[in-house]
């Protein structure tokens, strides 16, 4: 799959798109929060080079020491290189764990399997909340990271946390691509290098291992399309698939319009 050419051409038009959009709206600022993985270096990165004030927030909670470090790594280098970024480092390690004994406290059936998952969307529900703050104090909006397959294919992402953003940078992009982006950005090698999380589980667990599959071959399914014929494929291939049509059956409820009851009136 090959549907970009020059890399250096796409980030000068995105970096564009978000100029114009803010002229047009009057923005002053762009709010964006660093994890230490490749989708949100690329996205901060790009919303520095528009020359706007640009606000990237590392926001750790109970964090692995790796994945702390990456984001710090990426801050410092970012201020350093462009004299319009701002880092705020906010650690919301406490008002999380004092949420989760509070809402502990409800829980009718302590052994709830769900409760995991739900405390790991609570946690980027606590981080678009944080963004959404200093958005408002600096009349600025929050720029998304969310790439093309977790926005669009899968639905990889928190309804209301991470998936809370007024402006989407890179959603059209594969995560290879945004890898290849990364590198005309000079993004640290490191954050190249290190395997993709949501950074929500105490267990360090990568987005494919949630997943169940690469990137390359989720993205190879919205290509191909659900409908191909699978006799000639791998075992891989016809995985991808049913993982692809699973995730997407599960949250297709994240990426449709809200449903609203509409009035029947003459």
């Amino acid at each position: 799959m090959k549907r970009i050419n020059d890399y250096n051409k796409l980030k000068n038009e995105i970096v564009h798109w978000l100029q114009g959009y803010c002229q047009e709206n009057n923005i002053q600022s762009l709010v964006i929060g660093v994890s230490g993985g490749i989708d949100s270096a690329v996205a901060s990165s790009l919303s520095a080079l528009t020359g706007l004030n640009t606000i990237v927030v590392g926001m750790p909670i109970n964090q692995k020491a790796h994945q702390e470090k990456l984001s710090d790594l990426h801050m410092e280098e970012l201020s350093s290189r462009f004299i319009n970024v701002q880092v705020f480092k906010i650690n919301l390690t406490d008002a999380f764990n004092q949420l989760q004994g509070t809402l502990d406290n409800h829980l009718v059936d302590k052994k709830n399997p769900n409760n995991l998952l739900a405390l790991a969307n609570s946690r980027s529900r606590l981080r678009m909340l944080t963004l959404y703050h200093l958005a408002q104090l600096n009349n600025a909006i929050v720029v998304g990271t969310g790439n093309k397959v977790e926005d669009y294919g899968i639905g990889f992402y928190t309804k209301y946390g991470d998936g809370g953003v007024d402006i989407a940078p890179i959603a059209d992009l594969y995560k290879t691509e945004v890898y290849e982006l990364g590198k005309i950005l000079k993004v640290n090698q490191k954050i190249l290098d290190a395997p993709p999380t949501d950074g929500l589980w105490d267990d360090a667990r990568t987005d494919e291992e949630q997943i169940g599959t690469s990137y390359e071959l989720l993205e190879w399914v919205m290509e191909e399309g659900l409908e191909i014929d699978r006799t000639e494929l791998s075992e891989a291939q016809k995985e991808a698939i049913n993982i692809f049509k699973k995730f997407y059956e599960q949250n297709k409820h994240k990426m449709i319009d809200i449903p609203t009851y509409k009035l029947n009136t003459p």
